[in-house]
């Protein structure tokens, strides 16, 4: 079973992603993580994509689907992959479907987590941890027991990431519909992009994709 999870920043790709990975054993392909350990493995294509990236250059398509092509010949995939992070754009998933052709090889579902952009922000943007163990906590849903005080180690001090600052999820989330947007139409001519609510409990997305995947939906 191989499968694309779509959706911008803080959809719970990630989360999903790992709950399919435990329940049914199939891989979850992170092309960032993929692409750092090629080049730190010293590999043909690693070397190639270390240069290109040290030029300040994005590694080209080509390359990315030789990385992909690569890694899943790999025995973990055995059973199937999800993609995270490729495609983002039209050529590209043109260019995946090729090199799966070649390999043998389709997707069998693409699932797009729908989210309400607004509400989007104000989950992401509330988010805080402690800077002692890294505990997460929001402004709105989880708040520490005692006010100003970890749950966890008792620490006093909390953090926010830079990056979740309203406008910087904002801006996050306006260049995921930019690059994103054409994939819909691509994968909805193939009869196989669906959407579950993004933004429904944890649970509940993971029931909406069970039933996707068992055929239900």
């Amino acid at each position: 079973m191989n499968l694309i999870l779509l959706g911008p920043p803080g959809a719970g790709k990630g989360t999903q992603a790992k709950m399919l990975e435990d329940k049914f054993g199939i891989a979850q392909i992170s092309t960032g993580d993929m692409l750092r350990a090629e080049v730190k493995s010293g590999s043909e294509i690693g070397l190639r994509a270390r240069g290109i990236m040290e030029r300040g250059e994005l590694v080209p398509d080509e390359v990315m689907t030789a990385m992909l092509k690569a890694r899943v010949a790999r025995p973990d995939c055995a059973k199937g992959f999800i993609l995270d992070g490729f495609p983002r754009t039209a050529p590209q998933a043109a260019s995946l479907d090729a090199m799966l052709k070649g390999s043998g090889l389709k997707l069998d579902h693409v699932i797009e987590l729908k989210v309400d952009d607004a509400a989007l922000v104000g989950r992401i943007s509330g988010r805080y941890s402690c800077a002692k163990c890294g505990a997460g906590y929001h402004d709105r849903f989880k708040q520490p027991a005692k006010a100003g005080v970890c749950d966890s180690c008792g620490g006093t001090e909390f953090s926010r990431r830079a990056d979740d600052k309203a406008e910087t999820v904002a801006a996050r989330l306006e260049a995921y519909y930019r690059q994103t947007a054409p994939l819909l139409p691509y994968y909805a001519g193939q009869g196989k992009l669906k959407a579950v609510d993004g933004m429904a409990s944890m649970a509940e997305v993971a029931r909406q994709i069970g039933e996707i995947l068992s055929g239900k939906a």
